[in-house]
């Protein structure tokens, strides 16, 4: 019984645009030109819990890999047992007690000959499970990456926006300073004044607020590479400048780098060897075994080899399964192997729609960067203009305030594009399967913890 993951066709080309033949490994964070970042990175990598339990869990597969292999293997169990026997005689109204030694030596073997390679069946299954096992660490190291280096552009948007802010509080101090000159020499009222006092405060409180999500930008990153969350964690405030994706490749190619789909595809054929296995507990199976023991006042009788072999039983065991547990069984087996089929299904359709939106993302993304940057330069040639019109008197206060604001709305607004196209390039890298650093020092340990209990496991 087997079965095969049927998801829809891939096409020829990406739909938005195109994507590199092969898979980026170990480079898509040099595009970055950021050296912190990848120190951080590296720093997550080496110091994450959750890669310390995904490892963990990857030597439990092992573990229970070399368990599923050891049922082909005759088990033995032995026993020692050592007792006292009292006998009593009466004769002529006396009474005589004696007490003996009883020693015992005891031998239980048994093997199960894999007729129907049910036995095998569950060692792939297994083997399977470790696959898929291996496949979840590997998707939760790129997902550690990809959420540190999101974590980071954070960081440096959430301190661009706090200088922005922090330039709103010095335009607006700036605009009451000159409304409170103006006021004493006549060329301005009291409602210019509280105006100018009143948007100075709404500037500070905003400053205010900046700085809590840039603490808690700051913890946030501060976890995720294994420090104490306090906040303290220096970023020089900038964004990278990033090129277009080039257009080129297959999305079918996706289906053979990605770990999350390397996993469901393992668990595809795990779920159908046990849909097999249990399909084969139906049929007969032939079991070989022997006991053995003596039971002695003599403890050198006890490991007497001719005792032994006198006492030798062996037998075949042969039983046949009926009745509704095992078609419950198998009914419950197959079903979640077409499951584990349906999910397969599901995690490529759902791959193809991540990548899909990070390339359509980014061209939309950098459209808007460049008008934003554009708008920016227009709203900071239209304050300084609309200063001096002010100074000279030509305008009011809220025709200066609106140029400061439009002026700082864009480049708050040119900070977002440039962090949102810069995650987005790294979710497309996430969604591509794309590689790691190499030579860190999670890798190097979850491949030195692979290493040895495969060692062992070729041992036992």
């Amino acid at each position: 019984m087997e079965f095969f993951a049927e998801t829809v066709d891939a096409p020829a080309e990406w739909a938005a645009r195109g994507v590199a033949g092969v898979a980026p490994q170990g480079d898509w964070l040099s595009q970055f030109n950021d050296p912190l970042m990848v120190g951080l990175v590296n720093e997550a990598l080496t110091n994450s819990p959750t890669l310390e339990s995904r490892a963990a869990l990857v030597r439990a597969s092992e573990a229970a890999t070399r368990i599923a292999r050891s049922q082909r293997r005759p088990s033995i169990s032995g026993s020692v047992s050592a007792g006292v026997n009292s006998t009593s005689t009466t004769f002529g109204g006396t009474t005589d007690r004696s007490t003996d030694g009883v020693y015992g030596v005891g031998l239980d073997a048994s093997w199960e000959l894999d007729l129907w390679n049910r036995l095998g069946s569950g060692i792939g299954a297994a083997e399977a499970d470790l696959a898929a096992s291996q496949a979840d660490y590997d998707a939760a190291e790129l997902s550690l990456a990809a959420q540190t280096s999101i974590a980071w552009i954070n960081l440096n948007a959430a301190l661009a926006q706090e200088r922005v802010a922090a330039q709103t509080v010095e335009a607006r101090d700036r605009v009451r300073t000159l409304t409170e000159r103006r006021f004493q020499r006549g060329l301005a009222d009291a409602l210019d004044v509280r105006t100018a006092r009143s948007t100075l405060a709404q500037a500070e409180a905003s400053m205010a607020a900046q700085r809590q999500f840039t603490g808690e930008a700051a913890r946030r990153l501060e976890t995720l590479v294994g420090r104490y969350p306090n906040a303290e964690l220096q970023a020089p405030a900038e964004i990278p400048t990033l090129e277009a994706i080039m257009p080129e490749g297959n999305p079918a190619l996706l289906l053979s780098r990605r770990p999350d789909i390397a996993g469901a595809e393992a668990r595809v054929t795990a779920a159908g060897l046990r849909a097999e296995q249990a399909r084969l507990a139906m049929l007969p199976s032939l079991r070989l075994t022997a006991s053995a023991g003596t039971n002695t006042t003599d403890f050198a009788d006890a490991f007497d080899p001719e005792r032994i072999a006198a006492n030798l039983i062996a037998s075949l065991v042969q039983p046949l399964f009926t009745g509704g547990q095992l078609d419950a069984q198998r009914d419950a087996a197959v079903a979640q192997a077409e499951a584990a089929v349906a999910n397969y299904a599901s995690t490529a359709l759902d791959a193809w729609r991540e990548v899909e939106n990070a390339l359509a993302a980014d061209t939309f993304l950098a459209s808007q960067e460049d008008a934003q940057a554009r708008a920016l330069e227009e709203a900071r040639l239209a304050e300084d203009l609309a200063e001096r019109q002010y100074t000279s008197g030509t305008i009011t206060i809220f025709n200066l305030i609106d140029a400061q604001t439009r002026r700082l709305t864009a480049e708050s607004q040119l900070v977002t594009a440039r962090a949102s196209r810069a995650t987005n390039r790294i979710s497309y890298h996430l969604a591509l399967g794309g590689g790691l650093p190499t030579g860190t020092a999670s890798t190097q340990s979850a491949k030195s913890n692979s290493d040895t209990d495969a060692a062992r496991s070729g041992r036992s």
